[in-house]
């Protein structure tokens, strides 16, 4: 039992060990330029220096800080929003097209809005994406709020729970999976953002812009390095939001 719970661990390193492994076998008989697609080996190398010779975990802590601020910005103002949103079905189809309508606009084609509005700055690049982000956790919030249970609810009002009590013990409770949906898909996206604000709005300094300089300059290990990177904090964000979700919403689907 313990070697079959050891191996169950294991599973998700199986596709990341199979695709390293075709990357490198795909650089050992170069498939692609070499200078194009270095072997596995330069870049965990380049990596390596970097870490602990160079400033890119200076870097990560930057974009982490950039990507967790705009999140947390979206959530605080999103997730209130979406419980008066998802509370009123009326005032839902009146902006229904308008959140629709920005949610399936591109957020880096809004750019240009925020550029001029709050220039070249941290401002435009933590709006932009709290603003994506916002829209993600604001429509999630709202359906889990109109696919909460009418029966608590009314359970509630017949015991004398008042609206605003039940909007927030048995509404808000009931939405928080849909919710979580909302914030774990929400700072996914406020990260894919932020990297790319930090390649084209004037950042001196995070992973989007160390990627960008490294393609410049033509140094593909320290570039693969650093989207390797980029994507390792990705998956950490998001399996550090399904373990708090797991751990605080377990009655979802109960």
């Amino acid at each position: 039992m313990k070697t079959r719970s050891f191996f169950a661990l294991l599973t998700p390193a199986y596709g990341a060990l199979g695709f390293i492994f075709i990357w490198w076998l795909v650089a050992l008989m170069q498939l692609i330029d070499p200078v194009l697609l270095p072997s596995p080996q330069a870049s965990a190398k380049a990596m390596w220096t970097g870490i602990f010779q160079g400033n890119l975990l200076a870097d990560v802590r930057v974009t982490i800080t950039r990507t967790l601020l705009s999140f947390t910005i979206a959530t605080l103002i999103c997730v209130p929003l979406g419980l008066i949103l998802g509370s009123s079905i009326k005032l839902y189809q009146s902006l229904e097209f308008v959140i629709d309508f920005f949610r399936s606009t591109p957020a880096s084609a809004l750019f240009p809005l925020f550029l001029v509005i709050l220039g070249v700055g941290e401002s435009t690049k933590i709006a932009v994406a709290a603003f994506g982000a916002g829209l993600l956790i604001l429509f999630n919030t709202a359906y889990g709020v109109m696919n909460a249970r009418k029966v608590r609810q009314a359970a509630a009002y017949v015991m004398g729970a008042s609206k605003t009590r039940v909007l927030v013990g048995v509404t808000l409770l009931e939405s928080l999976p849909q919710t979580f949906i909302g914030m774990r898909s929400g700072v996914s996206f406020a990260l894919v953002i932020v990297i790319v604000a930090e390649m084209f709005i004037g950042s001196t300094d995070g992973l989007g812009q160390r990627v960008i300089n490294a393609q410049m300059i033509f140094n593909m290990p320290e570039m693969y390095a650093t989207i390797f990177s980029a994507g390792v904090l990705g998956y950490g964000l998001n399996l550090f939001f399904i373990l708090i979700e797991r751990h605080f919403v377990h009655w979802g689907g109960k």
